[in-house]
């Protein structure tokens, strides 16, 4: 693990993935005490997600905001400089070079932390094949983490199932954090790449997104507390 989580239940980070900061909110007051981490990604923080983040930071909370920024290098910078400034966790950068050292400079001595993305959970390699790439899902992961290594962000967002290869190429001192996590008997959706949270916390994740199995769950606390147990179980 990359470092010490002090908090268990900051293993787990609950995708807030709704329409409004209404439904977000409600979604953290049902669960209360059970989470301590959340994630908000395009469709939240083009809704008044950056204020929500800022609120959550405020009551205590961690969050991790999903932009996946990529642009010329520059523009990145001053990006990464901006979103210091909020207090958020965790931020994605999509994991091309250039894009990657760019998000280094404009994080300079600040808190935030940095995560590369390799592959989206949802492609295969068919869907990297049609984007005009020559390599499979795994060797354009491994390719991708040693250039995220070198480039000194802080950890890699990658599906579960490639999570011990990461761990190979990065080693023991930066952040794994895994989308697509479904637990048993959950459906996969859109996913293609998907592990249980036991099978991703042995593989290696330090930290595993969860969205749809716990905000559309009839009892989103409950199921939240399940995950929480199953983690604990693997940890």
């Amino acid at each position: 693990m990359a470092q010490k989580i002090n908090d268990l239940r900051d293993r787990m980070i609950v995708g807030l993935d709704v329409p409004t900061i209404w439904d977000a909110y409600r979604i953290v007051a049902t669960l209360g005490d059970e989470a301590s981490f959340y994630k908000i990604g395009y469709r939240l923080a083009f809704a008044g997600g950056l204020d929500l983040a800022r609120q959550l930071i405020s009551e205590g909370k961690k969050v991790f905001l999903d932009l996946k920024l990529h642009d010329i290098g520059n523009t990145v910078t001053e990006g990464v400089e901006s979103v210091t400034k909020l207090g958020v966790t965790f931020l994605t950068v999509h994991a091309y070079p250039q894009t990657m050292r760019g998000a280094v400079e404009g994080r300079g001595e600040s808190a935030l932390r940095l995560l590369a993305v390799t592959a989206l959970t949802s492609y295969d390699d068919g869907d990297l094949k049609d984007a005009g790439y020559g390599l499979a899902v795994r060797d354009l992961v491994r390719m991708r983490a040693q250039q995220a290594r070198i480039a000194g962000v802080d950890g890699i967002v990658c599906s579960a199932a490639e999570t011990e290869i990461v761990r190979d190429v990065i080693g023991p001192d930066m952040v794994i954090v895994t989308p697509g996590i479904r637990p048993a008997g959950s459906a996969a959706g859109d996913q293609k790449r998907t592990l249980t949270p036991t099978e991703a916390i042995r593989a290696g994740a330090d930290h595993l997104v969860i969205a749809r199995p716990i905000i559309r769950a009839a009892d989103p606390r409950a199921a939240a507390a399940a995950i929480m147990d199953e983690i604990a179980g693997a940890a």
